[in-house]
Order: structure tokens, then C-alpha cells, then sequence
């Protein structure tokens, strides 16, 4: 804690130069060429200015969102920061070693849970000593020229997945750090460019969920950022025509993916009919279903026909469970949820008492009969796969729900059936907050016919000084109609005979 009146050691985001506002600064527009004939660049998008327009135009909007900063990364006030490390998450580097230093000893034993994480993808951690409130952790890929296309992929993976993360937990800010490190030999320059089209393309795709993106560098980086940020983050429009020429022909795709054309499906323009190819289809037929990878999978016909006359054994239930659950989950990570998630009915905070994460559903919030409540149950498996990997207990605001608000049974009983068993199992309780008389004979008979086991794990929760005895406040982020109504109904919240109960 800082003592009172003394300067934070923490930076505040808020406080820095948005690159909307660093043209001044940095000098007017960058060095274009003379009028007329642009410089040409092998790969270029334009060889005469004004023919072609940008892939990246001017948009202050997006501008006002990025801030270039020189400094340490552990010390960045934002929703969460970013560490770059590696596949066991025990990188000895500049950026991880100064985040483990501020963060505490604490981060070392949560990061021994998260069991590794493979190159391109990205975890996350609690911030504990930090400013920030969460740390997300990825490993970038090591570079070699003849696996380039491989790196490119796994290192617009990093930041992608990065981003992702963001949007879906709806945080405000986040500070990248530079993922692909000098040990993992990614030539600065290329790696720039994958970092700053990526992030360009995901503002402009779901920029509405995220305020602040903090590129922070070192000052060997930041001359590089300052070179090429015009390029994806034009100031003007005259920067945008002046950055033309400089903008390499490889952009990705819509999400600044890199596109590898070999791998792209062709599709005949005019296939031939099944006629014609009847004859060599033939031989072909009757192999199907008898080869090894068919066969994997045995009958799914007389699996679905023994499950229906009881006879499937208990681990051949499982496995089809299983791969029921698995289809989903891969429907969840390819579906756009980004309407779900904009709801905010689905969060992660802190932990309760005993250490277990808590996730958060707001009743208010879920709009049963305005949304595709099959989108809300995938975007409700998106979030939890992860999270039900470990303990955790669930918090239900019921507050000042109405009718529009309550998914009915059968969909409850459809979500019950379908996640996985880890999701049962490692719900260690269930915090239903301000339930009404209505809403406990529900429960009731929910718990008692529909999903066994759950009713001994359900606690209904009066008021907010009750939950607070097994959730302290500062690890619980609270909706404030739900505290305005607690303050009406039950009096103002008094730690002290919280402490006593």
C-alpha cells in the first residue's frame, strides 16, 4: 500500500497520450513521397498515390484507443496485461520477471495450476499484487525461415487469442507486451506488423467491447512501433496516403489472419454430375464404413438404438456424453457470441474464501425473449470449459428480475444435460441471491427431479451481508442495482458484524 499522499508507483492509463493525439508530438505526418509518382515497394499496394485506398483508412475512433507507452509492463493500471513466456510458464525474461516480482509469490503457485499452455494460445491468472486485476499469459512461437508461415499463424494465434480473452471476460483495457521474444529469435520488424494489423482488425470487428489497447515497449521497440503504427493506425488522411506504399501485400484476411494459399479449398467451378462418375464411385462404395477410421467410431446407429433400449454400458454413456459436449464446445469457439457477451449476464470475478473461483450470472441481464438462448448456451460453455477445470462456486443475482428474465425449465434441463460432468463436479455451491417465494418452490422442484445433486450444493442468499460471510467484497464485482436494492431492503452493508457472524 502507498502511503498516504505519496505518488503511485502503478501508471495510469487514462493519463497517456492517445495516438490521436501524439501527431504533434511525433511531428506532423510521416515522410511521403514527393506528389505524383510514389516510391514503389516490391509487394506494394499502390505505385501512384490515390489510385488504390487503404486496407487500413484513418479512423479516429479506432486512433483514440491505442496508447504507445515506454515503460515496464507490470506497472500498467489496466484491466489486464499480458506475459509473454513459455510452454511451461517459467520464461525467464525482462517482462515475466518483472510482472513475478510485482505480482507476489502467489502467481508462481497459480501458474503451476494452469499445468503449461501451448504456443499460440493464451491463460489467464488472477493479478494479485498488481494494478492490474488479471494477467493473461501466452507463448509465442520460435522463429525459423523455413517454418515462417508456421510462426506467422502461431504468433497472430498470441494475440488473437489475446484479444479474444478480453472480449469475452468484457474488460476495458489491455496492455501487449511484445509476445514473440528475443530467445524465440522472431525478427522484430515482422512481428510488429502480425501485433499491429491484428489488433487493428479486432478493433474494427468488435472494437465496442474494448476502450484501450497499450502497446508497451522498450526502447529498442518503440522506434519500430513509431515507424509502422501510421501504417495500420493512420492519424489523418493524409497519413493514410502517404503510408500507402509501405504497407506490405501480405495483410490476412478479415481477422489479419495469414493467409496461406495452398491450403485454401477449390471448389470446381462446374463439378461433374454423380452420373458421370458413377462408375468409378462403384468400387469406391463398397469400402465405406469398413475402413479403420470409419470404424473408430463403431455403429453410431446401434449406439443410439442400445442408449434408447437401456442396454449401453456406463462408459460407452460417458464417451457418447462426451463427444455430444465436445461438439458443442467446437461450436461455441467458432460461433461469433459477441451479442452474448455484450450482455454482461456472464462474468468471472474474484474468489471466495476458500480460494475457488467465482463466476457470476446476472438475471437482469439475460433477455430470454430478445436472444437466441441456444447462442446463450454456447457462449455459457465458451466460458466455462476452462473455468470448470478447477473448483468454483456460482453467484445468481436474482434481483429485479421479471418474467423476460427467466429462462425456462426445459432449457436449464437441456444445459444440465449437455456440459461436460466436470461442470457438476467442481460446482462446489451455488449462491442464489435474493430469491423470491416463487423462485425457492422452482428450485425446489428443479433440484429435486431435474439434476440430482445439485440441491445440497444451492444456497439461497438473503441478502448481501450474507453472502458476504463465504465472498468478501472486494473479490465479488457487484452490479450496483443489485446494491442499490440490497441498501432499500436490508440497510446499508456494516463489515463489522459481517466479521462477527
Amino acid at each position: 500500500m502507498d502511503p498516504l499522499g505519496a505518488r503511485s508507483q502503478f501508471v495510469d492509463v487514462q493519463t497517456l497520450h492517445r495516438w490521436d493525439q501524439s501527431q504533434d508530438q511525433d511531428g506532423a505526418e510521416v515522410d511521403g513521397p514527393p506528389s505524383g509518382k510514389t516510391r514503389t515497394h516490391k509487394g506494394s499496394f499502390a505505385n501512384w498515390q490515390g489510385v488504390f485506398s487503404s486496407p487500413f483508412p484513418f479512423r479516429e475512433d479506432i486512433n483514440r484507443k491505442i496508447i504507445l507507452f515506454n515503460g515496464d509492463m507490470a506497472l500498467m493500471n489496466c484491466t489486464a496485461i499480458v506475459n509473454t513466456s513459455n510452454e511451461t510458464l517459467s520464461d525467464k525474461n525482462p517482462v515475466s520477471d518483472s510482472i513475478h516480482r510485482h505480482a507476489g509469490p502467489e502467481l508462481r503457485e497459480e501458474l503451476l495450476k494452469l499445468k503449461g499452455c501451448r504456443t499460440g494460445e493464451a491463460k489467464m491468472t488472477k493479478g494479485f499484487n498488481l494494478a492490474a486485476r488479471f494477467i493473461i499469459h501466452t507463448v509465442g512461437p520460435k522463429y525459423k525461415a523455413k517454418y515462417r508461415t508456421a510462426a506467422e499463424s502461431s504468433l497472430y494465434g498470441c494475440y488473437r487469442n489475446v484479444l479474444q480473452l478480453t472480449k469475452e471476460q468484457c474488460m476495458e483495457s489491455v496492455a501487449l507486451c511484445i509476445i514473440s521474444t528475443a530467445k524465440r529469435a522472431y525478427p522484430l520488424e515482422d512481428a510488429t506488423h502480425i501485433a499491429l494489423r491484428t489488433v487493428r482488425r479486432f478493433l474494427e470487428n468488435h472494437g465496442e467491447y474494448l476502450e484501450t489497447v497499450v502497446f508497451v515497449v522498450t526502447p529498442v521497440e518503440e522506434p519500430v512501433y513509431r515507424k509502422l503504427l501510421p501504417l495500420y493506425f493512420p492519424r489523418s488522411e493524409a497519413e493514410e496516403q502517404s503510408s500507402l506504399p509501405l504497407i506490405p501485400a501480405d495483410i490476412g484476411n478479415a481477422e489479419g489472419e495469414p493467409v496461406v494459399p495452398e491450403r485454401r479449398i477449390r471448389i470446381s467451378e462446374k463439378p461433374g454430375s454423380l452420373e458421370d462418375d458413377s462408375e468409378s464411385l462403384d468400387p469406391m462404395l463398397g469400402s465405406v464404413g469398413s475402413h479403420s477410421f470409419a470404424r473408430m467410431e463403431g455403429d453410431v446407429d446401434k449406439h443410439r438404438r442400445l442408449i434408447l433400449q437401456g442396454h449401453m454400458s456406463e462408459a460407452a454413456l460417458q464417451k457418447q456424453h462426451q463427444r455430444n459436449y465436445n461438439r458443442w464446445l467446437g461450436r461455441a469457439r467458432a460461433e461469433d457470441l459477441s451479442d452474448i457477451a455484450a450482455l454482461k449476464a456472464l462474468y468471472q470475478t474474484g474468489v471466495d474464501l476458500c480460494g475457488r473461483t467465482v463466476m457470476v450470472v446476472v438475471g437482469r441481464n439475460i433477455p430470454v425473449t430478445l436472444i437466441d438462448m441456444e447462442k446463450a448456451l454456447l457462449y455459457f460453455i465458451h466460458v466455462m470449459d476452462h473455468i470448470a477445470a478447477k473448483d468454483y462456486v456460482m453467484v445468481y443475482f436474482h434481483t429485479l428480475t421479471a418474467e423476460h428474465n427467466h429462462p425456462d425449465s426445459d432449457f436449464l434441463k437441456q444445459l444440465c444435460d449437455i456440459v461436460d460432468i466436470k461442470f457438476k463436479r467442481n460446482l462446489k455451491a451455488f449462491y442464489f441471491v435474493h430469491p423470491t417465494f416463487r423462485s425457492k418452490v422452482s428450485n425446489w422442484f428443479f433440484t429435486t427431479f431435474s439434476v440430482p445433486g445439485l440441491k445440497e450444493k444451492l444456497h439461497h442468499i438473503e441478502n448481501l451481508q450474507q453472502l458476504f460471510t463465504c465472498i468478501l467484497p472486494e473479490q465479488i464485482d457487484i452490479p450496483p442495482f443489485v446494491l442499490e436494492y440490497d441498501a432499500q431492503m436490508n440497510g446499508p452493508y456494516r463489515a463489522s458484524e459481517a466479521s462477527g457472524l
